[in-house]
């Protein structure tokens, strides 16, 4: 019994000893740990001043969103093989997953949805307009029959527009 206590006091002992050591390390001693860190003082910078042009008013994202599909024509006129083959890359890198190498709706992470990713040379999408094909490549779709992301903070329009040449180029099955 007293060699319990003595090993329990002993113990405690060293842990208390330990700790006055290590707050007054931190507490008195410049290198301590909570000396080395800078403090952040964002109030005490002066505020950074804006150009004009930084953010945009006019134009951009917010022009397509609101437009409607049958209005909406690509920036790309005519259409090169150049443009196809850098809407294939994009479509490689981002629509892949869902709508696979063969452009069935069997991808990789396709596979799992119910209902399947639409089939990209069927009919239906082939008739798409390339305006519409553009809002729902960029801003989604969500329908009982299929459902698309919404891929506009992902890739830049420009892109979205290849990526939609690149499926017209495909043709129907």
């Amino acid at each position: 019994m007293k060699k319990n206590l003595i090993i329990i006091f002993g113990a405690l002992t060293v842990f208390f000893g330990a700790y006055s050591v290590i707050t007054l390390h931190d507490t008195y001693f410049k290198w301590g740990r909570m000396w080395q860190t800078p403090a952040v003082r964002p109030h005490e910078d002066p505020i950074l001043i804006m150009d004009e042009d930084a953010v945009p008013v006019h134009g951009g994202e917010a022009l397509y969103r609101k437009a409607d599909p049958a209005t909406l024509y690509s920036p790309f006129s005519p259409v090169t093989a150049e443009i196809i083959q850098e809407g294939s890359k994009l479509y490689f890198t981002f629509c892949l997953q869902c709508h696979g190498p063969n452009h069935d709706g069997q991808g990789t992470v396709g596979q799992s949805f119910a209902p399947l990713p639409t089939d990209l040379r069927s009919a239906e999408v082939q008739a798409t307009g390339e305006g519409l094909m553009f809002k729902e490549i960029s801003y989604g779709v969500d329908r009982p029959d299929g459902r698309q992301p919404a891929l506009a903070t992902t890739i830049f329009p420009d892109e979205r527009w290849k990526i939609v040449h690149y499926v017209k180029s495909l043709g129907e099955r």
